[in-house]
């Protein structure tokens, strides 16, 4: 009965998605082909082309179609060829340039969790536990700053204290330095690990604050008590009992954080100069290559709703009190 609800549960969730996705795509549609951003065959055609020109790639395009038409054509050659156009500026698929990118946004972000993880949480568990310490004080102020710190600012101070070209220390790879792991394992780490602690710098403060609040609110309820009573350790009612509960938010903003950073780390990837999809996103802007940028917003949207799905999946195995 259980298997059969959550089978349920995740086809809901799975036709959930598709339609959040059909009307991202919608909404990027009109946004960047309709609103008065830039006539896109004039982009198209280039900024000294002829009228003639501009009406022929305007036909080419299918813009001189009307609207539903042409949102109809581009969602049939999405779904059925997974073809999400043409670059303006390259002439290259735009689905290949996005999975050629992907793997290098997916590093960026798969070290920055692990580090945020590793640092976060038992900085929050540990503030929990000594509660207006002078090292909860001390660990909830240094978060304070990481959090209101911007990502660029703290990439140009890494750059400037750490990298090999501009550093004072010389220590890892600057920015433009980013080498495949396929071609030299031990470069790629050294030209991730400054964006790594960079991008994870706000994260980890934040789910440091995170876990403390919710650790703290969950000791005190019935059941740890009766656990205390029951006569087990203090250590087996802190993460047997107490820090699993106080996880379960944590799960839904990671599962949340990981899907945004996996649809392109725009800020981290421009300041470092990381050829992954948040950097292509921000070329794509600068040069007002519309289907690129239209194809990394959907690639984004598809990342963090996907993330969501998981999320909610996980809920169950996580906190015993979610039913489905």
């Amino acid at each position: 009965m259980a298997g059969s609800s959550m089978v349920r549960y995740i086809i809901r969730r799975v036709l959930w998605g598709a339609l959040m996705l059909l009307v991202v795509s919608a909404l990027t549609f009109v946004i960047f082909y309709l609103l008065p951003s830039g006539d896109p065959a004039q982009i198209r055609a280039g900024r000294y082309a002829t009228p003639a020109r501009i009406a022929q790639v305007r036909h080419q395009l299918g813009l001189d179609r009307p609207v539903y038409f042409q949102f109809w054509l581009y969602m049939k050659a999405l779904i059925f060829h997974f073809d999400f156009g043409t670059s303006f500026k390259t002439n290259l698929p735009v689905a290949d340039e996005i999975l050629r990118r992907l793997p290098v946004t997916f590093s960026l972000a798969i070290g920055s969790v692990i580090i945020w993880m590793a640092i976060g949480i038992p900085i929050g568990v540990i503030s929990a536990i000594r509660s207006r310490s002078w090292l909860d004080r001390s660990t909830m102020t240094g978060s304070l700053v990481a959090i209101s710190a911007p990502v660029y600012w703290l990439g140009l101070i890494a750059l400037f204290l750490f990298s090999k070209d501009l550093g004072m220390f010389k220590l890892f790879g600057g920015s433009g330095s980013y080498t495949p792991f396929t071609q030299d394992p031990a470069a790629w780490f050294s030209s991730l690990i400054l964006p790594w602690f960079v991008l994870a710098a706000a994260f980890a403060a934040f789910y440091a604050r995170m876990v403390r609040g919710n650790l703290i609110e969950t000791m005190s309820e019935d059941y740890i008590r009766t656990a205390r009573a029951k006569g087990l350790s203090e250590r087996r009612v802190i993460f047997r009992h107490g820090l699993r509960a106080a996880l379960t938010p944590v799960v839904t903003m990671a599962g949340l954080d990981i899907g945004a950073l996996l649809g392109g780390a725009v800020l981290t990837e421009t300041v470092f100069n990381i050829p992954g999809v948040g950097r292509l996103a921000y070329d794509s802007i600068v040069g007002s290559d519309l289907p690129m940028i239209q194809g990394t917003v959907l690639f984004g949207a598809f990342f963090i709703i996907s993330a969501n799905l998981i999320v909610d999946v996980l809920y169950a195995f996580l906190d015993p009190r979610v039913r489905y």
